[in-house]
């Protein structure tokens, strides 16, 4: 289980500067260590091997994959694992597209038959137009899951109430949304997501919303672990720079929360000292 840095944290390295060093953990999920906070997705590209240079260029070591959607068995189409290697990337599947906790619960027990897989992410949704999570059905699809071996990371809305109760049950990450899915909105709840870290024991990661770089180095700078991209890399202009991006602003974003930032004043505050001068 990682130990998230809390804001506390960071408060007591500013009133004590001998405890300036802010010592970084790994993002520990199930009990693996990943090196990467970038996540991204398997969907929206214009193919599969635009998706595998994007993968190389983010550095991720997870990828998404919506069972419902894309092809990991039938060989007459093209496969995702003739150019993601599932042995080399971490396959998350996922329950994009389910609506209630018996499609989702029926869709990861297929995925786990299929590959193996017992890390999972679950995502139960309500109305097609927002995508917003059904959070009664996500909790019962959830305890299911748990129930049945399953390491389940969980997408849900920016609800602090909702993400305790998740951890509670035993969710191994809280996913709250930053914005509707594949809205590219950014961050549109800092306070709740901050609310979240530091309530939460076991990753928080942003998942959804998150349009370009720079708002993916704000939720990092919130205290989240990592972030889930998809849209925001498949549907940029090109792809494969905005995934650099994003691993770029991703680790800036992390460094920066750890480094903690300056005090918001309400004047000027010279950078060179009025006092002594000539």
């Amino acid at each position: 289980m990682v130990t998230v840095l809390k804001s506390s944290d960071l408060l007591a390295a500013v009133e004590n500067p001998e405890n300036m060093q802010v010592q970084d953990k790994p993002l520990t999920i199930a009990g693996r260590v990943f090196g990467s906070r970038l996540i991204i997705g398997t969907g929206k590209y214009k193919d599969y091997q635009q998706n595998a240079d994007a993968l190389t260029a983010s550095g991720a070591e997870i990828v998404t994959v919506a069972m419902r959607r894309v092809n990991l068995s039938s060989p007459d189409e093209p496969m995702l694992v003739d150019f993601i290697d599932p042995k080399k990337v971490v396959f998350l599947p996922n329950t994009a597209g389910c609506f209630t906790g018996e499609d989702a619960v029926r869709t990861l027990r297929l995925a786990r038959e299929a590959g193996g897989w017992s890390l999972v992410k679950l995502e139960v949704l309500s109305d097609p137009k927002h995508l917003y999570p059904d959070m009664t059905e996500t909790m019962r699809a959830a305890e299911m899951l748990i129930k049945d071996g399953f390491d389940v990371m969980v997408y849900c809305s920016d609800d602090p109430v909702f993400a305790r109760k998740l951890e509670d049950l035993g969710c191994v990450a809280i996913m709250p949304l930053g914005a509707p899915i594949g809205s590219g909105l950014g961050i549109q709840n800092k306070v709740n997501i901050r609310l979240i870290v530091e309530q939460t024991s076991v990753p928080v990661i942003v998942d959804a919303g998150v349009g370009t770089a720079s708002e993916a180095a704000e939720a990092m700078e919130l205290g989240c672990d990592a972030i889930i991209t998809n849209t925001a890399i498949a549907e940029a202009t090109d792809p494969i720079r905005m995934a650099r991006a994003m691993k770029h602003a991703v680790i800036a974003g992390r460094e920066a929360y750890l480094a903690g930032r300056m005090a918001r004043k309400l004047y000027a505050d010279p950078s060179s000292p009025l006092g002594g001068l000539i």
